[in-house]
């Protein structure tokens, strides 16, 4: 057992670290992909409804609204593919896991945002 923790820990040394988000944010998901010799990165938008596990295992679903279908993805957190991690918006839910968005579209689909105060400006 103490050799699967061992390698978890460095796994999580290794990993790029990434900001925290939680489920109900609004995050961009930039994903390196490889087609044949060529690599590019592609952003996928959404809102986070679940996040799973912790440590080298966890990973995390972000739901978009594509032509008016509903696409969900599921990113590892540790993944050596994911380039970064951008924090669009903060939202302000009471859940952990936002699968009731799934049934919802339109303005039924809205997260409250919390405000930032930006003191720079």
């Amino acid at each position: 057992m103490s050799l699967l923790l061992d390698y978890a820990k460095k796994q999580l040394s290794a990993e790029t670290q990434h900001p925290s988000f939680k489920a109900g944010d609004t995050v961009t998901v930039s994903y390196k992909i490889k087609e044949g010799d060529k690599h590019r990165i592609q952003q996928f938008s959404g809102v986070v409804i679940q996040r799973k596990n912790e440590a080298a295992t966890a990973s995390f679903t972000v739901r978009k609204i594509s032509n008016g279908i509903g696409v969900e993805r599921i990113f590892p957190l540790a993944s050596p593919f994911i380039d970064k991690i951008v924090v669009n918006k903060v939202g302000i839910v009471r859940r952990a896991k936002l699968f009731y968005l799934r049934e919802r579209t339109g303005k039924a689909a809205r997260i409250r945002e919390k405000i930032q105060n930006n003191k720079e400006a």
